[in-house]
């Protein structure tokens, strides 16, 4: 288990980022064929252990809730476009194969959001806890007995 950190502390993180919230909706029913439907043992955690494997393309780090959820933090827009549409990396084929195996076939669906954050516009406070999500993806800083959100986002006046 990772070491907490006691007290308050932020992520630290220099540039633009990219937060990618991606899902799955598994049938009630026949949960074992959903996840074949979303790419078995080439699915996410494999595509996730690759990028892990590679920082080179991008993925700064990750945070996976359940099987049918995870939140990634990416370095920018364009690292994770080239992932996803790249022949030579494990996304594309997986994406393609759901789409040939279920269609419109509603036993099994897909989600994503994707978040373009400009530095400095993002807040985050993490209370006697372990590095995560952001955190976990960057640096985690103390935060000052003084610090209060609004200085945190970089905002003023608004």
């Amino acid at each position: 288990m990772a070491a907490v950190n006691q007290g308050r502390w932020t992520a630290g993180i220099e540039g633009d980022f990219v937060v990618f919230l991606i899902g799955a909706r598994l049938d009630a029913l026949h949960p074992i064929r959903s996840l074949r439907d979303l790419g078995g043992m080439r699915g996410m955690p494999y595509m996730l252990k690759y990028l892990s494997e590679r920082p080179e393309k991008g993925l700064l780090g990750y945070e996976t809730y359940g099987l049918t959820m995870n939140v990634q933090y990416w370095r920018s827009f364009d690292a994770l476009e080239r992932f996803a549409r790249d022949d030579g990396d494990p996304h594309l084929a997986v994406w393609r194969r759901y789409w040939k195996r279920v269609g419109r076939d509603p036993r099994s669906g897909i989600w994503h959001e994707t978040f373009l954050v400009r530095e400095g516009e993002y807040e985050a406070v993490y209370g006697n806890m372990p590095a995560h999500g952001l955190a976990k993806a960057s640096v985690v800083v103390p935060v000052d007995a003084d610090s209060r959100a609004r200085r945190r986002l970089r905002r003023s006046g608004s």
